[in-house]
């Protein structure tokens, strides 16, 4: 499983991961949708010898995957565990490198030539930019950007020209969809060119309460302005949260902690189970740890799941025959799962 998931102090309550993306492209081909399939490869190449070659200390570290070489059932999972995008693994001609913790990978050949990400636990922006920063220096020094004195880097899709950075931040935000208040975040966001978007980002949608908060543009910002931007909304919307915690908890009491506790009773008992009303059960518990209702389960064990039961996971421990089989394969999982997490305390 992904090192980037672990225990928290600070943001645990809230705050799930940090992710940091730089958007580059390499001045002597065209952009990855004008890309022939050799000059594709050509792309692959290079940017691998530059990992591989450029660096002892990253040598050692990453794996090529090319998609071509991959079936759908092992891209999706990398999706779930946002290691590549969707865009990606839809293309013959696109690769990642992939750090052995998978706190980095290097997706090659998506929108742009080269997107470097780095994802880390909890509120850690300037880590993780830092991270990706030295990444790109050592890429840097054996490849040719695309770059322009004016406009910065050159990217495919002229919201990314400038820095090429997208900086985002995954959070649990339960209660704030309780009240109802999301929408006025999501337009406050918006205001200030930020956007809220679903678990794996553009185009999906919230599961189990969890969104993606990123930048929308980065062309005339820095990067000291876009952390102030998302960090800052990001501080409020914990604040807000752990405020509408503290709301339902005063004036829902026993309503609220029945529904955590019915949440884990029935994924403790439950036979059949597909993945959106897990993740939704799963929120609720992983709220219930938080507001000190359930101890003998951590919100490491619950974002781990997360994961596991999504349904490219599931299939690839269970190789269920039909999307029955499989929701019944992913109830007893969760069963066994959350039995072995309170033996263990």
């Amino acid at each position: 499983m992904p090192k980037w998931i672990k225990a928290n102090e600070d943001e645990s309550n809230v705050v799930i991961s940090s992710r940091m993306r730089l958007a580059r492209n390499l001045s002597n081909y065209y952009f990855s949708n004008k890309l022939k399939a050799g000059e594709a490869a050509q792309v692959t190449k290079e940017v691998e010898d530059a990992v591989m070659s450029g660096n002892s200390a990253l040598k050692d570290q990453f794996s090529l995957h090319n998609m071509k070489d991959m079936d759908e059932l092992e891209r999706v999972m990398l999706i779930e565990k946002h290691m590549i995008s969707r865009e990606l693994a839809k293309t013959e001609m696109g690769a990642v490198l992939i750090k052995e913790d998978e706190t980095v990978s290097i997706m090659l050949n998506e929108e742009d030539h080269i997107r470097i990400q780095t994802i880390l636990p909890g509120l850690n922006l300037e880590k993780a930019w830092d991270i990706a920063d030295k990444v790109d220096d050592v890429l840097e020094e054996r490849l040719h950007y695309a770059f322009d004195e004016r406009f910065g880097y050159l990217t495919a899709c002229p919201t990314n020209v400038g820095t090429g950075m997208r900086a985002s931040i995954m959070m649990h935000l339960p209660a704030l969809v309780e009240m109802g208040y999301m929408d006025g975040v999501l337009k406050a966001a918006n205001q200030i060119g930020l956007a809220i978007r679903g678990i794996y980002g553009e185009g999906s949608n919230s599961r189990g309460n969890i969104f993606q908060i990123s930048n929308q543009l980065t062309l005339g910002r820095n990067e000291k302005e876009l952390f102030a931007n998302i960090t800052g909304l990001a501080k409020q919307l914990v604040s807000k949260e752990i405020e509408a915690r503290s709301f339902l908890k005063k004036n829902q009491g026993i309503k609220l902690e029945d529904k955590i506790f019915r949440s884990l009773g029935t994924l403790q008992s439950a036979r059949v189970m597909d993945s959106a009303e897990a993740m939704s059960l799963l929120s609720n518990v992983k709220l219930g740890i938080e507001m000190g209702y359930i101890k003998d389960i951590s919100t490491r064990e619950i974002d781990l799941l997360f994961i596991r039961i999504q349904p490219a996971h599931q299939l690839k421990m269970f190789n269920p025959k039909t999307p029955g089989e499989r929701d019944v394969k992913r109830a007893g999982f969760i069963r066994e799962q959350l039995e072995k997490m309170i033996e263990d305390k």
